[in-house]
């Protein structure tokens, strides 16, 4: 670790030395200077590569570093790599010069403000890189945003004098000189965000560091964010940053616990909006949110950790009394919603369109899927264009006779159960909204089937859980007069199995949730004529 922290510091010292050369250059126009510079940047080069060789060392020696450790060794990566960035622009800058008819046109335009930022950056990146100071390392994300202005202000003024037509040629050289400026603003941004992740042991964009640091302000969270625990939580497809945030007493003990989530203002604001309604609905269901922060593009907000296992954890870890327990107590918890909410209101399917939305990303991943011929067994399956027109066509009639209160992203992983009080949660409601019962039902059943799991007591457990679920549901919509569930579960299955495999690269799996998916869409198509006599051949939607 030593010998990665000093040649850091020849690095960095290195780069210092060519930024002050490449102002030099643009004051005075020297092609031995510019011949040096560019001589000094295979050093760069070569010490990047030095830092980036003792990282991936340290990394998979064979002493087990601590989780703050391996942060920060792979932040003086990343640290090194955007250092030599600059260098590269440094680089560019002085070569552009060459370019001039007139050198001297440069000085017409502010340059000098763009050295002192890169300047200030370079200057803070030992405090923040080496003492872990977080002020620091803010500085240096700050000084992107001030070059992206100064580079606005002079982009901005070169345009309208190139109108002219006078000057051309050195008017875009000065104009890519500013642009490799500002793109040094960009490699030092991620020095920044870099130096963050060092301190905190978690990556962030600063702009979501700066929501998450706000937001726990307002929040009455008065911690400086280096005594915060964050956890990030991965998997998501959402978009969002969400994570685990937790104040820490001074023994490093974890206190308090909510969950941090950043992203698009729009999906945010319909989240919180969902909770309300969902906690006035059946209060204790969903989380509370605990703090809102609304910004133009994005938001954040706080929301309370719920306790309990998903049901996807449940049965993963094959505890067979708690998850009878836990699949007793989402069925109650389900039925009490779906008798709540009913509506007799007529509700299109809509299952064929949403699978055409997504269709092209599923193509985009597995191109093979449109024209290949397949079979089950024995039973042939049609193409995939002429599979979705006659599921299209059967889709056409169909209506739900009534809405219910859906989730909207059913998943496993998004129902949580809490043993100790015999409770359901629900999370990540953004979608939640009336609709057809047989959409929760369907990406109930597949969230089940894709599991890579492939253990054959485990399966037989999803294998349950799918089926007992689905028994559950028909049973609550032949009660309720609903002759054409089965078929739009059908439909709701195919839609998932297909456009599952956008997210699935393992050939084989894919393959066998397409296959599953263009079987169901082949069984609707022939029941054209009688939706009502449709029966879901249940080993379809098992492993």
């Amino acid at each position: 670790m030593h010998e990665i922290v000093t040649n850091f510091q020849f690095l960095l010292v290195e780069i210092e030395r060519q930024v002050e050369a490449a102002m030099a250059v643009i004051e005075k126009h020297d092609e031995r200077a510019i011949a040096k510079i560019e001589a000094r940047d295979d050093y760069i080069d070569n010490l990047k590569s030095v830092i980036e060789n003792g990282c991936f060392a340290t990394l998979l020696g064979a002493e087990r570093l601590t989780a703050p450790e391996t942060a920060r060794v792979r932040a003086l990566n990343i640290i090194g790599n955007n250092l030599e960035r600059v260098g590269d622009h440094v680089v560019n800058v002085v070569r552009q010069t060459r370019h001039y008819d007139e050198p001297e046109c440069i000085k017409r335009y502010a340059y000098k403000p763009f050295f002192a930022e890169v300047k200030k950056a370079l200057e803070w990146t030992p405090k923040a890189v080496l003492e872990r100071d977080m002020s620091a390392a803010l500085k240096i994300c700050r000084c992107e945003l001030h070059l992206d202005r100064l580079y606005k202000e002079q982009f901005d003024r070169i345009r309208d004098e190139l109108r002219s037509g006078f000057q051309t040629g050195d008017l875009l050289t000065t104009l890519f000189i500013f642009r490799y400026l500002e793109r040094m603003g960009d490699a030092l941004l991620n020095v920044g965000e870099a130096a963050i992740f060092a301190i905190t042991g978690d990556k962030f964009k600063i702009h979501q560091f700066t929501a998450l640091k706000d937001i726990l302000t307002e929040s009455g969270h008065e911690l400086p964010l280096t005594e915060i625990d964050f956890e990030s939580i991965w998997g998501t497809r959402s978009g969002c940053r969400i994570g685990r945030v937790a104040d820490r007493d001074g023994k490093g003990e974890s206190g308090r616990e909510v969950i941090f989530k950043d992203g698009d203002t729009a999906k945010l604001r319909k989240e919180a909006s969902n909770i309300e309604h969902w906690e006035g609905l059946m209060p204790g269901l969903v989380p509370r949110v605990e703090a809102f922060r609304e910004g133009r593009k994005s938001s954040s907000m706080l929301i309370e950790l719920l306790p309990g296992q998903t049901i996807q954890d449940i049965a993963l870890g094959g505890e067979l009394p708690l998850l009878r327990r836990a699949l007793s107590a989402q069925c109650r918890v389900a039925g009490e919603i779906w008798k709540k909410t009913l509506e007799r209101a007529a509700v299109p399917a809509g299952t064929m369109a949403q699978l055409r939305s997504r269709l092209g990303e599923v193509l985009t991943v597995h191109p093979g899927f449109r024209s290949l011929p397949r079979a089950i067994g024995n039973y042939a399956l049609p193409n995939l264009d002429d599979a979705l027109r006659g599921a299209e066509a059967v889709e056409a009639g169909l209506a739900a006779p009534f809405t219910v209160l859906l989730h909207g992203d059913y998943n496993s992983n998004n129902i949580l159960y809490d043993a100790a009080e015999d409770r359901i949660h629900y999370i990540d409601l953004h979608r939640s909204a009336p609709g057809d019962l047989a959409q929760d039902t369907s990406v109930f059943m597949v969230s089940n089937f894709r599991l890579p799991v492939f253990d054959a007591s485990r399966r037989r457990i999803l294998n349950a859980i799918i089926a007992e679920f689905f028994e559950f549901a028909r049973g609550f919509a032949a009660r309720n007069g609903d002759d054409t569930f089965e078929l739009r579960v059908a439909l709701g299955l195919a839609r998932s199995y297909i456009t599952s495999t956008r997210f699935e690269l393992s050939e084989r799996f894919s393959r066998l949730m397409f296959s599953r998916g263009m079987y169901l869409l082949g069984r609707v198509a022939g029941h054209a004529g009688a939706p009502a006599a449709f029966r879901l051949p249940l080993a379809a939607a098992c492993y």
